[in-house]
């Protein structure tokens, strides 16, 4: 579970595995419509993902998408292609999701922003109003743009094929200059044991605006203290059991004073 960092600050298990943010259904659909998203115990579990669409294996970010209520993305006219192949007597259950078998017909009852625009996308296609429940329309095939063709460019000192994708930000402008230390690039990578002492003494270091007050630097003092008093403790018990282990008289079978077995 996290916090989506959108005005609506809405509690989400969603996870953006691009951008590796926490988003909720509202950014998911006007910020994230070509990202792989699922949810944050699978990212755990696995972080790598595939940016192609699985059903014609190009980029997704080519061509306009659509993402079932599984949360799976596909390129639209990939998904219509493949529904369109199936018989027309065929029922809404028979149309599942080609990744996990899910439904691909949102539930009635199942209201949200990725159910909504779903069902916007289906009702342009009769195969899909049938099973919504909708009158049969006229339908008008809109010609899909075509991929992106590295051959044709003629002078590639304009192209930058390692642009970095652009990163949206979901935080609005009255709370960012708060989050400012909250940043999504290093929020789930692994830090050090100690590394909250050494961020404090980083954030001391750079800032000049308040210096620390005599109560805070006694407290300081008495923390490098108190580390470096156990530290030498540590040091003088291993140092006093390598001796004792080292000394003849400790051993009974060395020592002269002492007999074992019968006199």
């Amino acid at each position: 579970m996290g916090l989506c960092k959108c005005p609506k600050r809405k509690v989400t298990n969603l996870f953006c595995f691009e951008h590796r943010v926490n988003v909720c259904e509202h950014c998911l659909v006007a910020n994230h419509a070509k990202c792989i998203v699922q949810s944050y115990l699978q990212w755990l579990q696995d972080s790598d993902y595939n940016p192609n669409c699985r059903l014609c294996n190009i980029p997704l970010a080519t061509r306009e998408t659509t993402r079932l209520v599984c949360y799976d993305l596909f390129h639209w006219a990939c998904l219509n292609e493949r529904a369109a192949q199936l018989p027309r007597n065929t029922a809404p259950a028979g149309y599942q999701c080609p990744s996990c078998s899910g439904p691909i017909f949102p539930p009635a009852n199942l209201a949200g922003p990725v159910a909504s625009a779903l069902r916007e996308k289906l009702a342009t296609v009769n195969w899909a109003r049938a099973g919504l429940g909708l009158p049969m329309i006229d339908e008008v095939v809109s010609p899909e743009p075509e991929p992106l063709n590295t051959s044709d460019f003629s002078d590639w000192s304009s192209f930058n094929a390692s642009a970095p994708r652009k990163v949206y930000d979901t935080r609005d402008d009255d709370r960012a200059s708060g989050l400012h230390g909250d940043c999504d690039d290093d929020k789930y990578r692994r830090r050090p044991a100690l590394g909250w002492l050494a961020q404090l003494l980083r954030s001391r270091a750079g800032s000049r605006k308040r210096p620390l007050t005599l109560l805070q630097r006694a407290g300081l003092l008495l923390l490098l203290g108190l580390l470096g008093f156990l530290a030498l403790l540590a040091l003088m018990s291993r140092l006093g059991r390598a001796a004792a282990d080292s000394d003849p008289n400790l051993d009974p079978l060395m020592n002269p004073h002492i007999r074992v077995g019968p006199s």
